[in-house]
């Protein structure tokens, strides 16, 4: 029955009404096929219309027909269901190109479940039932599935490689001991995965204690950051302040300095969480195999992941509070004491001493030429118009002049 049900249509068994595939199917007087209860609720909508129609054939009836279960149809339409399942489950169950496909199907292939290192074959989940019911497989040993079980062989003697040679740091299989490796130090695979394990251990405390520091020289790195923002605004708020003519001069000079401080610290910001991300991915390999199960395959890929290269650069970060801009901060107090100078010069430049001695006096006098048509009629000039014979009058005249 279940082969016949494959060969048939699933459109052939769908219900008209909800256009899915027919779920306790009755048969109406005129021949047509429906879901009891599509056909149910189509009826009930004509109660109060006197008539009962097919919605396929629009055959009218004066009564709702009795309804009567298609058991041969139920019979397919759950044949039918049950294939396409199957089919769904078959598909789900397929290789991809990125899946392990099993090695023992033939036609489609399905993904394997566990890879086999002793038989070197790949299995599906049913293909792999012998190795769990069968006592002949109880010393096989089954890991995740892999696509490089031809790596675990040896080329030279098609023998799986169990053994690690010292020597020469490789994988080899056990008549290589005897042949190429002769008298070689050599150990057994999982012996030297333990040692490796231990290593791969220490390299990942000591990577997490890397980016621990890294992180924490991230966190200094930003406070460094926000003092040198803090310093510049303070510094940028007291040049606004005192010196207003140079204000855009001096604006852009400190952005500038605070452009390239902070453009240092970002790039060495930005190489340290390159490192992080780094160590970050070296970190996930290693777990990955710490819990690789093959021991040959750890073997063979632990030196390329295992190695762990020294950082490039040297980070020197000041862990202690640090003032930026304190030059600029003495300067514009140098400028503010100048400043406020100015004013009381002025002061005393625009109010001198007022002269009460001859002594002072004699400090603004100079020699001078009078006029003889505006002097008085009685006043007799001689010396070249500078002097009177006339005590009197030149005493009166050199008190005058040195009082204007």
């Amino acid at each position: 029955m279940a082969k016949r049900g494959a060969q048939l249509d699933s459109e052939n068994f769908s219900c008209s009404i909800c256009l899915d595939l027919l779920k306790d199917p009755v048969a109406v007087p005129c021949g047509h096929s429906y879901c009891s209860n599509c056909i149910k609720g189509h009826w009930d909508q004509q109660d109060d219309r006197g008539f009962y129609s097919c919605p396929q054939c629009r055959k009218r009836f004066r009564q709702r027909p009795d309804l009567e279960k298609n058991f041969l149809l139920a019979e397919l339409a759950e044949d039918l269901k049950k294939t396409e399942l199957q089919a769904a489950a078959v598909d789900l169950c397929s290789a991809g190109p990125e899946d392990v496909s099993c090695d023992v199907c033939s036609g489609r292939k399905l993904k394997a479940v566990k890879s086999c290192l002793v038989c070197l074959v790949s299995y599906c989940e049913e293909h792999l039932q012998p190795h769990h019911q069968s006592a002949a497989f109880k010393k096989h040993q089954l890991v995740e599935p892999s696509k490089k079980l031809q790596e675990k062989m040896c080329s030279l003697h098609d023998e799986v490689m169990k053994i690690f040679c010292f020597t020469d740091q490789q994988s080899i299989c056990y008549l290589c001991t005897m042949d190429q490796h002769r008298g070689h130090e050599t150990v057994p695979a999982a012996a030297e995965r333990r040692q490796k394990q231990k290593e791969l251990e220490e390299s990942r405390l000591n990577i997490q204690q890397r980016i621990q520091e890294r992180e924490k020289n991230m966190e200094l790195l930003q406070q460094q950051m926000e003092a040198i923002n803090v310093s510049a605004d303070e510094a940028r708020s007291q040049m606004i302040h005192l010196i207003q003519k140079r204000t855009g001069e001096v604006k852009q000079l400190l952005r500038s300095q605070q452009q390239t401080a902070v453009s240092r610290l970002k790039e060495l910001q930005k190489k340290l969480q390159q490192e992080i991300s780094e160590l970050k991915r070296k970190d996930v390999q290693l777990e990955q195999l710490a819990h690789t199960e093959d021991h040959t395959q750890f073997l063979i890929s632990y030196p390329s992941v295992s190695a762990l290269s020294e950082p490039t650069h040297s980070y020197s970060i000041l862990t202690a509070p640090v003032r930026y801009f304190e030059d600029v901060a003495a300067a514009v107090s140098e400028s503010r004491d100048k400043l406020e100078d100015i004013p009381r010069e002025t002061e005393e430049e625009l109010f001198l001493p007022q002269p009460e001695t001859r002594t002072e006096f004699l400090q603004y006098s100079k020699q001078i030429t009078l006029d003889p048509n505006s002097a008085h009629r009685r006043l007799i000039l001689c010396d070249g118009n500078r002097k009177s014979p006339d005590r009197l009058h030149s005493a009166t005249t050199r008190w005058s002049l040195a009082s204007s």
